[in-house]
């Protein structure tokens, strides 16, 4: 199973998930759960992982960094060499938040299978940036893939 692990607080990344979600239904079994009702018990029951979030600040968002610091301790040595993914919702660069959380997923040893996809909203000013987001269909359909083509490569046995 694919679990997709998200949070969203004006939309995009909501938007995103659910176009991951989309896309991995057709290709076999997903589930999508946002960061706050993600559980230890729920990443060791999924064979892989897609994370995604908003950008702020330059880091993840803290109920993203949240879901990893009450889950990461008890779940190091159980999910090696699992496959993930990322997903960011940036209002320009959204390197910071990927590289936050790749360093997050290197202790528990999972194994990225995809670059990371970092949709930028260009959301600059105070009002953009609060305001709720509406994510290009372009970028959906990007989401969309993933989804699909990690579901599928689960189901297939590649990752």
């Amino acid at each position: 199973m694919l679990l997709i692990i998200w949070h969203s607080r004006t939309g995009g990344a909501r938007a995103m998930a659910e176009a991951a979600l989309r896309g991995a239904a057709g290709e076999g079994d997903a589930r999508s759960l946002q960061a706050d009702e993600a559980t230890p018990d729920a990443l060791f029951t999924a064979r892989g992982y897609l994370f995604i979030c908003p950008e702020n600040l330059g880091t993840m968002s803290g109920a993203m960094k949240e879901f990893f610091d009450r889950c990461y301790y008890p779940m190091l040595g159980r999910i090696e060499g699992r496959p993930f993914a990322t997903a960011i919702a940036a209002g320009s660069d959204g390197t910071g938040a990927e590289r936050q959380i790749e360093r997050i997923v290197t202790g528990w040893r999972l194994r990225r299978i995809a670059e990371g996809l970092i949709v930028n909203l260009e959301a600059q000013t105070p009002e953009a940036i609060l305001a709720p987001k509406t994510v290009p269909p372009a970028a959906l359909q990007e989401c969309h893939d993933l989804g699909q083509s990690f579901a599928a490569g689960l189901a297939m046995g590649l990752f």
